[in-house]
């Protein structure tokens, strides 16, 4: 069994000082995040609406919809390696600023009357991919900007930031942007990522490019040889972390039985034949109310890990989550979901923040962005396949016993991670400092 490795806490880790600052250059990364999110949520929101107006077929409303999450699948391993080989804070410059160039021209589209389904297809993968770039880098930049003694209270901003500037705030104003002229809803989003590149420019100063040790002149740093390579690093530091490998596991099947869970959820809660019979217009609160308890997840994160610990609450979170997932099915009423997703919303935002937070302190600096990428791809490209296979086992065996089994899965999804990961194993993984080599060890 591997020892902790003995080291000194970092002068801001002092438990008697006063938390340090969080700084202007975090804060400046946090208006850009926030500005980026808020295009995010007014595209998001759009794009569906804007797919009713060209088609009334699922399968080409599906396909729209299965676009967004493709960039992922594609991307993910090679925007890893892209955020770690270059200056991250330019990878998000550039990124935004094609994102822009992009919104524009679909902009320009819609007002000529030329949009279609397969433009809008494209113009989602493009958007996509930008966001794989853009999503990556700030992550990894995070840890570049604020103590590790902070990094909860910085990612917990990051959190609350993306719900407010995307659900509150992007969701509406995608949907009357819509309303007024569907140009709108790219040109304003446009505008948004300009100004969002502009904060990193001039607020974020300075270069952030983590030196490798394989950043030289031989033949393996040239051609195709080098990101391949740097792909199996990232994907072979999961697969052999004693701490991230279970997590990543348990992570990613949850979200795919979540991802299930709520494809098939409108149906047994929305209309005169459902369980609930909640009307339409009513729908949308339950997601406010996720929302909601995910902003305050989000800034009570790092207070709780105080009273409670890391992974005890990590753990504890995400039991209270999964097993909360019943309540539509054994009270449903609209008051009692409501209540449910409020606090699946605050769970599920705590243990986001923690288990980033982990990951950024328990990954080398220049094996972030490529780790980040890889788990990130196992994650979300399993969140297709969850909603098809809750789709069809719906068809097969109803609503309720798909809801009932999405909820067993999800508790049994945790076993990995509750079995094997403890706090001495996170301590003994991670490194003396933060621009250390990390070598995970091996499993107990």
């Amino acid at each position: 069994m591997p020892h902790p490795t003995a080291h000194a806490a970092p002068a801001d880790a002092a438990p008697d000082a006063a938390p340090a600052a969080l700084g202007p250059r975090f804060r400046a990364l946090l208006a850009s995040t926030t500005l980026a999110n808020l295009a995010d949520g007014v595209v998001q929101a759009a794009v569906p609406l804007l797919a009713l107006t060209l088609t009334r077929s699922p399968g080409l409303i599906a396909l729209v919809t299965a676009a967004t999450w493709l960039p992922w699948l594609l991307l993910g391993l090679l925007g890893g390696v892209v955020v770690d080989r270059t200056d991250r804070r330019r990878v998000q410059v550039v990124a935004l600023a094609a994102r822009a160039a992009l919104l524009v021209a679909a902009a320009v589209l819609v007002a000529a009357g030329g949009m279609s389904v397969p433009a809008l297809v494209a113009l989602v993968l493009l958007y996509g991919a930008t966001d794989v770039l853009v999503d990556l880098a700030e992550s990894a930049l995070v840890p570049d900007l604020v103590p590790r003694s902070r990094l909860q209270a910085a990612n917990g901003r990051v959190v609350a930031a993306q719900h407010v500037a995307g659900t509150f705030v992007g969701g509406p104003v995608g949907g009357l942007l819509v309303a007024v002229g569907a140009g709108w809803a790219f040109g304003l989003p446009a505008a948004l990522a300009v100004l969002a590149a502009l904060a990193l420019l001039r607020g974020v100063p300075g270069r952030y490019r983590q030196a490798r040790p394989a950043d030289g002149d031989g033949p393996d740093a040239r051609g195709l040889r080098g990101p391949l390579r740097d792909v199996a690093e990232g994907v072979g530091f999961l697969v052999r972390h004693p701490v991230l490998r279970p997590l990543l596991i348990s992570g990613s099947l949850v979200n795919m039985c979540f991802t299930g869970y709520t494809a098939v959820l409108v149906l047994w809660v929305v209309g005169e034949g459902s369980r609930v019979g909640m009307p339409p217009a009513a729908y949308p609160l339950l997601g406010v109310a996720l929302a909601v308890g995910a902003v305050a997840g989000s800034f009570a994160a790092e207070g709780a890990v105080r009273r409670v610990g890391e992974v005890r609450l990590l753990l504890g979170c995400w039991v209270a989550m999964a097993a909360l997932l019943v309540v539509p099915v054994l009270a449903p009423h609209p008051l009692a979901i409501g209540g449910a997703f409020l606090a699946v919303g605050l769970t599920n935002s705590i243990a986001n923040v923690l288990s980033q937070s982990m990951r950024q302190r328990l990954v080398a600096p220049s094996m972030l962005g490529r780790v980040g990428g890889a788990g990130r791809t196992l994650a979300y490209g399993l969140m297709p396949l969850g909603a098809l296979l809750a789709g069809a086992a719906a068809e097969r065996w109803g609503l309720a016993p798909v809801l009932l089994g999405a909820t067993g899965l999800s508790l049994v999804a945790l076993a990995p991670s509750l079995l094997r990961v403890r706090q001495r194993a996170v301590d003994a993984a991670e490194p003396a400092a933060p621009g250390a080599p990390t070598t995970p060890a091996p499993p107990a």
